[in-house]
């Protein structure tokens, strides 16, 4: 009696659960890849292109993504197809997505390695790890990028860096030179903001340890006056006077008039309120 009891409960929950299936379908919440088949039906590569750049262009990103997919998907092979995968990864660009615009760059990379396009797919490699630390606060209060973690930057730099080493010649190094030149700035400045965290907690042996990687690594950055005058501190600190003096030598030598470039010369009242909470240190 039992068994024929839970039998029974069984055919009528698995009656309830078709009945369900149904009632979405009728609703249009149900087969959805079906839907989305019968919407592109009648479409051509051309009006499929055409469609998402007018998503792409009104900043409807997911659209874009959604109708390059399917034309890749449509039409994997012709002259168009390499320039759809290229238009995939700019729009999950576009769309704050850096690890799927890497990833697809990437994917250009790998199958059309000789494209004359190739070059921009390293550039947008580049673009994405320059852009991927910049956050929601970042878009409306002018925070400092050199306190931030550098990851992405030495991503984003070692991308330029390949980009200017393979293709020389590329209309995009000017502009891959011209962010290297600020990755390479904030970097050196992430590494003397380190090293007076060190000084701080009178760890003075690795604070000089960070400053001397600007001095030796990142020549000629604004970085530098300040890694020499950290030096300077800690070698005093340790009561090390010799050493102490050949950095205050070196540092009356090269910045008689002190840092060429002041480190908050344009800082506004939202940059000193940041600096001072110290939210990114």
């Amino acid at each position: 009696m039992r068994l024929i009891l839970i039998k029974f409960l069984f055919i009528c929950c698995l009656g309830l659960s078709l009945q369900g299936c149904e009632t979405l379908k009728s609703l249009g919440l149900g087969s959805s890849d079906s839907e989305t088949e019968d919407e592109y039906a009648d479409w051509n590569a051309e009006k499929f292109r055409n469609q998402a750049k007018t998503a792409l262009d009104s900043g409807n990103y997911d659209k874009a993504i959604k109708l390059y997919e399917a034309l890749e998907s449509r039409y994997p092979f012709g002259d168009e197809s390499a320039q759809t995968q290229l238009d995939i990864a700019y729009a999950y660009y576009k769309n704050s997505d850096p690890e799927a615009a890497i990833a697809a760059a990437d994917r250009f990379i790998k199958i059309n390695p000789r494209s004359s396009s190739v070059d921009y797919a390293y550039y947008l490699k580049g673009l994405a790890n320059y852009n991927r630390g910049i956050g929601f606060i970042d878009r409306f209060l002018p925070t400092d990028t050199s306190q931030r973690d550098p990851g992405t930057a030495r991503d984003a730099y070692d991308n330029f860096s390949e980009l200017q080493r393979r293709f020389p010649n590329s209309k995009y190094v000017a502009d891959a030179q011209l962010r290297m030149v600020a990755l390479k700035n904030n970097l050196a400045m992430y590494e003397v903001h380190v090293a007076r965290f060190y000084m701080k907690r009178k760890a003075y042996i690795a604070a000089i340890n960070r400053a001397s990687t600007v001095v030796d690594k990142y020549q000629r950055t604004p970085a530098v006056p300040y890694a020499l005058q950290i030096m300077q501190e800690a070698y005093t600190k340790l009561e090390l006077p010799d050493l102490a003096k050949d950095t205050a030598r070196v540092y009356e030598l090269n910045y008689p008039n002190g840092p060429p470039v002041p480190e908050h010369k344009d800082a506004t009242l939202s940059h000193k309120v940041w600096d001072f909470i110290g939210l990114e240190k």
